[in-house]
């Protein structure tokens, strides 16, 4: 049975994401629905978690955004992605970055090569 959940799931996986890593900025284009038109919306930032596997696999994205910080989460298989771009990559000791939400400074990353 789990042979089969296997085959289906792998059918539904991109190939085309690039590996993604917590503490990477990443540029993530959006398909937004307004209306009868479709647009692409970018949205950059940097990853502080990562969930799931396979077909379930999620990444949450946090940028500032007028002062205020905005959390976003990206099922990273979903057809409205319509690409994901590295920006920077950033090198840190921790596999969420949950607290970089309660902090009032800019959180710094070190850039790995």
């Amino acid at each position: 049975m789990a042979n089969l959940v296997d085959k289906i799931n792998a059918k539904h996986v991109r190939n085309d994401i690039p590996e993604i890593r917590v503490g990477d900025t990443v540029r993530v284009d959006v398909w937004v629905k307004e209306g009868k038109k479709e647009r692409i919306q970018a949205f950059e930032g940097i990853v502080i978690a990562k969930k799931g596997g396979s077909v379930s696999e999620t990444i949450s994205v946090r940028k500032k955004s007028g002062g205020v910080g905005v959390v976003r989460i990206f099922p990273l298989n979903a057809p409205t992605i319509d690409k994901i771009v590295v920006v920077k990559k950033g090198m840190v000791r921790r596999s969420k970055l949950n607290f970089i939400k309660k902090m009032r400074k800019e959180y710094k990353v070190k850039e790995r090569a």
